[in-house]
């Protein structure tokens, strides 16, 4: 897909993969791509409510999600049902790939959660990491998935976040 507006389609499935294993797929709205990053907007996918302790995702949630073809995160802005902003969800994955009307990325267990105040940064996730594999099977994909993180959390920590995902 070239990125000309008049040619996005109105929806894509969005297909999370981890391990080898389909986590997740969700009908999404495609709102922009621009050739490198693509958006799209989604209600929560989950079962019920999630509750993480530092945030809950629940029914009416809406995730306006960023993912880019040449960089190692996707960056979710997350808002309540009323239109609230609760703050950013990070999966840090492999590049997006669209194609067929999917637009899949592959989730390499870190995470990083932003507040909408910016005051809680918080990295998610990095024993599951550990414990996947991943830097013994291919550890050019870990050092990048490492480096994505830590870049994510300079730019959140840093308030130059938003300008990350600014159109």
């Amino acid at each position: 897909m070239s990125g000309h507006s008049a040619e996005l389609p109105g929806t894509v499935r969005v297909v999370l993969v981890k391990a080898g294993r389909t986590k997740i797929r969700y009908p999404a709205r495609l709102l922009s791509d621009d050739g490198e990053r693509l958006t799209v907007r989604a209600p929560w996918a989950g079962e019920g409510t999630r509750d993480f302790g530092f945030v809950r995702f629940e029914p009416g949630d809406v995730f306006t999600e960023h993912y880019w073809r040449h960089r190692w995160y996707a960056v979710k802005e997350v808002r309540a049902a009323d239109g609230t902003l609760k703050g950013w969800y990070c999966d840090i994955t492999r590049p997006a790939v669209l194609g067929g009307g999917e637009l899949t990325v592959e989730d390499l267990d870190l995470d990083l959660w932003r507040s909408a105040d910016g005051r809680q940064v918080l990295r998610l996730d990095e024993d599951e990491f550990a414990e996947s594999g991943l830097a013994a099977r291919d550890p050019q994909a870990a050092a990048q998935a490492l480096a994505a993180l830590d870049a994510v959390e300079l730019l959140a920590r840093q308030g130059d976040f938003e300008a990350l995902i600014a159109d």
